[in-house]
């Protein structure tokens, strides 16, 4: 009588060690796209907040109108612009779906977040007659963007030659907004574009006047 047919141990074991190797191969696979998918919705996040983030500074700076937010105690000066490395005041007219719209004081800053790393904040208050209104700000600095290493502002304006200037960390005459600002940020993954916007309404106040507006 005839044995049945059957698999040798030796088999059965080659066999399995074929299926464990397809099998963690298939996994690395899957672990693999999973890896890469997640660092290509990570790199549009951070690609989509970049723009945003800039899209925003670009229309809040670009709108700056120089008017009169406040008067120097000291001088009596009127200040249109301030600005340093960490921070920027002046005024220009905020969207009816920011606040109450019309010209508001923009403030931007730059803050210790909760995580340790830096946020980028700003503030909007009203202004009449020159003057910043006691108590008009309708809510706390809110964070454009947080968790940053780095934020600088700098600012340029014309030479004599009508040219650009250098950029400077701090703009010297308040009475005056500079012809260009420049934002600087980097975070975890290394630094952001460049952001450069110009202010188209610099032309109006590129003598030493000082009537109000």
């Amino acid at each position: 009588m005839r044995r049945a047919a059957g698999f040798t141990l030796l088999e059965v074991l080659l066999a399995t060690s074929l299926l464990a190797a397809a099998m963690a191969l298939g996994f690395a696979t899957l672990r693999a796209a999973a890896a890469t998918a997640q660092r290509g919705e990570a790199i549009a996040e951070r690609n989509e907040r970049i723009r945003a983030v800039s899209d925003f500074l670009r229309r809040r700076i670009g709108g700056a109108q120089g008017i009169v937010f406040e008067l120097d105690p000291g001088t009596g000066a009127s200040k249109r612009f301030e600005g340093d490395e960490n921070s920027m005041r002046f005024v220009a007219d905020l969207p009816d779906y920011l606040g109450r719209g019309g010209p508001q004081l923009h403030a931007f800053g730059v803050g210790r977040g909760a995580t340790g790393g830096l946020d980028l904040l700003v503030e909007f208050r009203m202004v009449q007659g020159g003057q910043v209104l006691v108590g008009s700000a309708a809510r706390p600095p809110e964070a454009l963007a947080e968790d940053l290493r780095q934020v600088r502002f700098a600012y340029r304006g014309l030479t004599g030659n009508d040219g650009f200037g250098p950029w400077e960390r701090n703009w010297e005459d308040p009475r005056m907004l500079p012809v260009q600002v420049r934002v600087q940020v980097s975070d975890a993954r290394g630094a952001w574009p460049d952001l450069i916007v110009a202010l188209p309404m610099a032309g109006s106040f590129a003598t030493n006047t000082d009537v109000q507006q």
